[in-house]
């Protein structure tokens, strides 16, 4: 008996790992999804697993100060989202989302199984502090120490980049958006893309730590690099169901490609009428032999904004050629691919404010986990929390915030907003920006008390006491910042994905992960900055946190995000979002007033 069409019909678009059309009844869907899936909560439990408890390493086993621990944890965390980038231009250029994969998480295993074995040689590390007065200062790590540190770190953080960057498209990969029952698998591919990373969260904040803290870190991280080994495993297991798209080459090519255009036409005048610039539809070969099938961009009206850019299309002797894959795209674009560039354009105002939110974040990775040192950790009267633990509250105030913003909030703002997504993107990020200015000021308040109760104990001279405070004060910042990444991070990958060209959806991941990136490497920044003007007489960031006035940076951090808000609502009002701006073009859109509201 012949099987249904719809399940031996193979796709057009995509072919299995021996390079012919994918059958749907045989690859892609959930099967594929849950390998893919499985080896990104491994990920996610060796990257946080590490990161999260990195700065106690430095401070309590490098003896570094905690100005330098905190930039040595932003640097790591922001070079591991940067080289996303990389990794995505890897994927889309030369190996495909699979090799990407599989290759960058075997480097990001190297990277962590080298750290584990640095933490359990004696001679990679410097002599345990001896306690009392009479032993002397602690010795700081060597440079050759810190170096053997510094390599492991930057090993695992480019296979962390590689890795991250293509999980997510190459888990969508294993849908058909043509097919209504698979493009509503994908949605909920999403979901469950959010919740595995939040196991994985979770399971570092807490098992990982307190291995590491109660039965050394090269258990701990010995754990970790068993974890992305398992994940590597379970990923290459499923190479023969998983489905393979072409490579579609990178975006940041054609960006920059059309500003080299641009830039070698500008001495051309552009003509008044746009319908004589270029604009070709542009047709991509898939496939070998008879697997070819014929591609066309979506047109895009043209618009008034950024006309510089527009020089790029002028018609030149290249434009006559039929297929213009063969043209130079170095000298000359098409129309369409200008006007997408300018989409990303248009984006930047919006993508440069919501580098503030995960500047105050990765205060939670750094100076929150240090003052937890300090404080009263017992639970009960044997049991004693983890410092880095702590961060279980900021992964729960994820997992409570989504539900009752589903539930709750969300049909509230659709019936006030008379909108049926509810809150749109920008009004979700816009939340959790403010939500980081109330984490800030949580934070500065918290920091004043526990001085309060240090100075009222005499423990401001002694950086080694515990002062008699409850851990669970710092349990409000935790729980605003985690709030609001349920707020910003969402809205920020839904504004990403939808206002890119579909030409360029990997850009959205990009754009995103590098918000990140840039906010630790901005905390690093400020950190550095802080701590040369502050000096060492009256420093805010001392190393005997009880000596510093680290409320100060937090309170700096408050303002700093209470006028990037400003700066957000303005562009925020000032954005027009892609669908609304395409229907009100009839055949071309006035960019001269760019006062139409978000």
């Amino acid at each position: 008996m012949a099987l249904p069409e719809t399940h031996t019909r193979t796709l057009s678009d995509a072919w299995d790992y021996q390079g012919r059309p994918a059958v749907r009844s045989k690859t892609g869907g959930w099967t594929s999804a849950a390998m893919i899936l499985g080896g990104e909560a491994c990920e996610r439990l060796t990257t946080l697993g590490i990161a999260v408890n990195l700065v106690t390493y430095l401070t309590g086993t490098m003896h570094l100060g905690n100005a330098a621990s905190a930039n040595t944890v932003t640097n790591f965390l922001g070079t591991s989202f940067m080289l996303c980038l990389l990794g995505g231009f890897i994927a889309d250029t030369f190996l495909g989302r699979y090799l990407t994969i599989a290759i960058f998480a075997t480097v990001q295993a190297t990277g962590v199984a080298i750290l584990t074995i640095s933490t359990a040689i004696p001679g990679l590390h410097p002599p345990k502090c001896e306690p009392g007065a009479a032993a002397g200062p602690c010795v700081p790590a060597s440079g050759k120490q810190l170096l053997v540190l510094y390599v492991t770190l930057y090993i695992t953080a480019l296979g962390t980049g590689g890795l991250k960057s293509s999980v997510s498209g190459f888990g969508t990969d294993q849908f058909d958006d043509s097919d209504k029952e698979e493009r509503s698998q994908m949605v909920n591919f999403f979901n469950w893309f959010f919740f595995f990373i939040s196991i994985g969260s979770l399971a570092a904040v807490t098992v990982l730590v307190y291995i590491q803290d109660n039965l050394g870190r090269q258990w701990g991280y010995g754990i970790c690099v068993c974890a992305i080994l398992a994940g590597l495993t379970v990923f290459v297991s499923g190479t023969r169901r998983y489905r393979f798209k072409r490579l579609v080459g990178s975006p940041l090519t054609q960006i920059a490609s059309v500003f080299v255009a641009a830039w070698r036409k500008r001495h051309l005048e552009l003509p008044s009428d746009a319908s004589t610039l270029h604009n070709v539809d542009d047709f991509i070969l898939e496939g070998d032999g008879a697997m070819k099938t014929e591609k066309k961009k979506q047109p895009l009206p043209h618009s008034r904004q950024f006309r510089f850019l527009d020089k790029a299309a002028i018609k030149g002797p290249e434009s006559s050629i039929v297929d213009p894959t063969l043209a130079n795209k170095w000298y000359s674009s098409t129309l369409t691919d200008v006007e997408e560039v300018k989409l990303v354009l248009r984006m930047l105002p919006i993508w440069a404010t919501n580098i503030m939110f995960w500047t105050v974040y990765a205060q939670m990775t750094t100076f929150s986990v240090t003052q937890a040192t300090t404080m009263d950790r017992h639970l009960g009267k044997s049991f004693q929390i983890p410092a880095a633990s702590l961060t279980v509250f900021f992964v729960g105030s994820i997992l409570l915030t989504v539900p009752i913003y589903d539930r709750i909030i969300a049909p509230i703002a659709r019936s006030l907003l008379k909108k049926p997504e509810g809150l749109t993107p920008l009004q979700r990020i816009g939340v959790g920006l403010v939500l980081s200015i109330l984490a800030m000021v949580a934070a500065a308040l918290t920091e004043l008390k526990r001085l309060a109760v240090a100075r009222d104990h005499g423990l401001i001279n002694d950086p080694a006491a515990q002062i008699p405070l409850s851990v669970f004060w710092l349990v409000p910042q935790f729980f605003f910042v985690g709030s609001g990444e349920a707020f910003t991070y969402i809205g920020q990958l839904d504004f990403f994905l939808r206002e890119c060209p579909k030409g360029m959806k990997t850009m959205s991941t990009g754009l995103f992960l590098s918000t990140l990136s840039l906010g630790f490497f901005v905390s690093s920044l400020l950190v550095t900055v802080v701590h040369m003007v502050t000096g060492d007489r009256k420093p805010w960031l001392a190393d005997n946190l009880n000596q510093g006035k680290l409320y100060n940076f937090y309170w700096l951090l408050a303002v700093l995000s209470a006028v990037n808000l400003v700066i957000f609502l303005v562009s925020a009002k000032w954005y027009v979002y892609k669908d609304k701006r395409l229907d009100h073009e009839g055949m071309e859109f006035e960019e001269s007033e760019p006062s139409c509201h978000a």
